[in-house]
């Protein structure tokens, strides 16, 4: 949520921030501004409500000139989504700007001192407060100022800040939600993503909890909020900056829905042994004989995240052997949770920086566990401070509404339940090869599933008018039905649920109408388990036809029992069931996207979301 960026260095600021903020969009949307010190030495801000192309207008037709400065896109907390309550926020005597993401927990209590003070507030954030204690406490150095108004504030913070009496500083803070400095040639960048500055360099530091950096055009100085020189790794970006474009597509989300084969085939380079089965997963510190000794396994995450994880939990307790729990991670830490020497802690997070996972692994860190982080970005938090870290490899995400990311964190848990089933022994060399060729088919077979695009341009308009969508799956196609109703409500706005389809009978029946889709997910594989579930799942669609109901079926290549069965079929290719929701995924994605952009909504940005969660 939010995004910010900074520039210090020779060329113009304006254009910079404003490209920075629009590869960061995604993290909010309902105001944007930046504040630029002119070669005047005039402190200039402009701010919009809305989307980012107010502020551009606005800057057509008000231009700002100068080397350095901050910007930002809002996602509203505190304050209606205003021009007023839009960052950047000025200081009293206006020396001062910030641009903060996170939530300043005791801000009305500040606000009130400030105000006995004789400070003068204009919004109805909590972010004017911070310019307002960095004037109260400034004495000349802008450094010394944000140390001494950071212990003042209670709550998670990233903050950028300049002075007009400091020119070509930038003060960048963290303290929960993710910063990160860019090193160029002879310029340097703040920002709270990659994306934001990876078209002028891949040498970014990424700032710890704790971290100010002070940064200049000689350089960059790292301190804590004791004023302590720290020192931080430089880390290489390996994305392209073009991955972060939409290169053709209509939209981000349809881009990334089309680059799962590649992120998929990215997650499994260098990790799966062909010809012995085995599972490589060097960044896992743990080595075999303590994967082995672990007699609980804990996934904790969030949203998406979090539906991957209960697909995980049935990939680890069939092929490892090993029960496994999967937690909120917004409900883990205030639940007391059991946690012994035994128990391996699964944290699955997209960005690293999700506030509530991170939360519940430093608890599990605090009580002595072992964690391990499957991620997607390189330097996020989360991966710092695990055991061992699974990286996910699917590049940047920038749609909201995730896709890549949990076909390549499914692809992950499978890759680490293997992983756990070898140091147990209880998956044996002959499974695991016959496993590992499964997984190596799956970027083909997402191919084949993409390739039929034009089946959702057909299937669309007999489904976008709904009001209400029901998902139905058996076992481990419960978490695909939960993730496919969560696509759709997110970009299309219509309410849509996830049920497992054995609990129709227990209250869901009710629903039933001639106007409700139910979309089911019926697809199988050749054991006998599986077939039972099936064969359930068909007298399911059969309760929902008896009822009126609309059935769209999720179902194998060539079943003609489904065809008779439902309205509309979408065809998957076969696979082991474990690896079936990696596969039957995207047709519950791309029907999502589908119905969206036929309602006209806007799928990058639906409202009230934001990519990443930084706050609790």
């Amino acid at each position: 949520m939010c995004g910010i960026v900074g520039y210090v260095g020779r060329r113009k600021a304006a254009p910079i921030l404003l490209d920075g903020l629009r590869r960061m969009e995604y993290r909010g949307y309902d105001s944007a501004g930046l504040a630029v010190v002119n070669d005047k030495g005039e402190l200039v801000v402009r701010r919009a409500s809305g989307k980012l192309r107010n502020l551009e207008e606005a800057l057509r037709e008000n231009p700002v000139d100068g080397i350095f400065g901050i910007g930002h896109t809002r996602w509203a907390t505190h304050g209606r989504p205003t021009e007023e309550n839009a960052h950047p926020h000025r200081s009293g005597n206006g020396d001062v700007v910030v641009v903060h993401n996170g939530i300043i927990e005791n801000y009305l209590a500040l606000k009130e001192q400030l105000s006995a003070e004789g400070h003068k507030f204009r919004s109805e954030t909590d972010t004017e407060v911070i310019a307002h204690l960095v004037e109260k406490h400034y004495r000349g150095k802008l450094e010394e100022a944000v140390i001494k108004a950071v212990h003042d504030m209670e709550g998670v913070f990233a903050l950028g800040i300049i002075s007009r009496q400091e020119p070509e500083k930038i003060v960048g803070v963290r303290s929960g939600p993710p910063a990160v400095v860019g090193l160029g040639e002879n310029e340097y960048f703040l920002a709270s993503d990659v994306p934001a500055i990876l078209a002028h360099t891949r040498a970014m530091i990424f700032l710890d909890d704790g971290d100010i950096a002070v940064i200049t055009p000689e350089g960059v100085t790292l301190l804590d909020f004791e004023g302590r020189p720290v020192k931080r790794d430089v880390t290489n970006i390996l994305w392209d900056p073009i991955m972060a474009e939409k290169g053709g597509f209509k939209h981000f989300m349809l881009k990334e829905i089309y680059e799962q084969p590649r992120a998929v085939r990215d997650t499994l380079i260098g990790r799966v042994g062909q010809e012995s089965g085995r599972i490589f997963t060097a960044q896992i510190d743990a080595g075999a004989e303590d994967l082995g000794r672990f007699e609980r396994v804990k996934i904790v995450a969030c949203g998406t995240s979090w539906h991957a994880g209960l697909a995980g939990k049935f990939m680890i307790e069939q092929l490892a052997r090993l029960p496994v729990e999967v937690d909120y991670g917004s409900e883990f830490r205030y639940r007391n949770p059991i946690l012994t020497g035994a128990d391996l802690t699964v944290l699955v997070s997209q960005s690293g920086e999700t506030a509530d996972t991170l939360a519940a692994q430093r608890e599990v860190k605090r009580r002595g566990g072992k964690t391990i982080a499957i991620c997607n970005v390189v330097g996020s938090m989360l991966t710092r401070e695990a055991d061992g870290v699974l990286m996910t490899h699917a590049g940047p995400e920038i749609g909201v509404a995730s896709t890549k990311a949990f076909t390549s964190q499914l692809t992950a848990l499978f890759l680490l339940a293997m992983r756990l089933g070898q140091a147990r022994g209880t998956l044996g060399e002959a499974e695991s090869r016959k496993l590992v060729q499964e997984l190596l088919l799956l970027p083909g077979k997402l191919e084949t599933i993409l390739s039929d695009d034009e089946l959702y341009d057909a299937l669309t308009p007999h489904l976008f008018r709904a009001r209400d969508f029901l998902f139905l799956g058996r076992g481990i196609h419960y978490p695909s039905a939960l993730e496919g109703a969560l696509k759709l409500k997110e970009i299309s706005y219509i309410h849509a649920e996830g049920y497992p389809a054995g609990e129709m009978k227990h209250g869901p029946n009710a629903l039933i109408d001639e106007e409700l889709p139910v979309v089911v997910i019926a697809t199988r594989d050749e054991s006998e388990e599986s077939r039972i579930r099936y064969e359930k799942t068909i007298s399911n669609i059969q309760e929902v036809k008896a009822r009126g109901g609309i059935v769209v079926a999720v179902a194998n290549q060539g079943d003609e029992l489904l065809r008779r069965q439902a309205r509309h079929v979408i065809e998957v290719p076969p696979s082991h069931e474990l690896l079936l929701p990696i596969l039957e995924i995207v047709p519950l994605q791309l029907l999502a996207y589908h119905i969206a952009v036929r309602r006209g909504c806007d799928v990058d940005q639906p409202r009230n979301l934001a990519k990443s969660v930084t706050v609790e």
